[in-house]
């Protein structure tokens, strides 16, 4: 049946690039998490009146952040191929859309993790801090569990904008789905083979926002 619809599509090739999909999404996403958390921790604490308050830090976190954040995807692939090659020895393969992948998303959580502390109720931490909690007891103790619901929730929005970074990436060589939708469909006019990557990718958005949202869902305790 799908050979009929699909006719030029191989198969093979239409699941190893859907591996390579998944695999720069998982590993981009969860690099993503942790360095994106990590500086917009930094960014809440160093803001007024916070306990590591400190103008200049935040200024520069702040200013990096904003830049990163601001340059399209695609350009910031192209900036990155001397870094990218430097590190890996070469810019194709799924391992080489990695550092891109992770240094555009990390600005952009980054900031959704900051705005997630900032909901936090004030009076909880200075309740901690008046109890005598050490800072990465507030971190760790109230921070985080506090912000979870909308911390996944920005995870799972990054999650979805990496798997439209992975077909980007593709398109310079990276593999993936949109790698072979741009070589084996665009480029060769099969168009069959652009509607089954696109078909694929939407799936995996799908399931992306669906798990998020269950498990968002789960830890709100409001």
């Amino acid at each position: 049946m799908l050979s009929e619809l699909f006719p030029n599509v191989r198969w093979e090739d239409m699941w190893q690039a859907t591996y390579d999909t998944l695999y720069m999404t998982i590993i981009s996403t969860a690099a993503t998490f942790i360095i994106g958390l990590i500086v917009g921790i930094v960014l809440f604490l160093t803001s007024p009146h916070q306990i590591w308050a400190n103008k200049i830090a935040n200024f520069i976190t702040g200013s990096l952040v904003n830049i990163f954040r601001s340059i399209p995807f695609i350009v910031l692939i192209i900036l990155l191929i001397p870094f990218t090659k430097f590190l890996l020895g070469t810019i194709r393969g799924v391992e080489a859309a990695l550092p891109a992948l992770i240094i555009g998303a990390a600005p952009f959580y980054a900031r959704m993790v900051l705005i997630a502390l900032r909901e936090i109720d004030k009076g909880v931490i200075e309740a901690a801090r008046s109890m005598g909690a050490k800072t990465f007891t507030i971190i760790w103790k109230v921070l985080i569990p506090e912000s979870m619901p909308a911390l996944l929730s920005g995870i799972t929005v990054t999650a979805v904008t990496l798997v439209g970074y992975t077909a980007m990436a593709g398109i310079i060589g990276a593999g993936g789905l949109g790698n072979l939708a741009f070589i084996d469909g665009f480029q060769r006019s099969r168009d069959d083979v652009t509607l089954m990557a696109t078909i694929i990718i939407l799936i995996i958005v799908f399931i992306i926002q669906f798990i998020g949202d269950f498990i968002t869902t789960k830890t709100d305790k409001r």
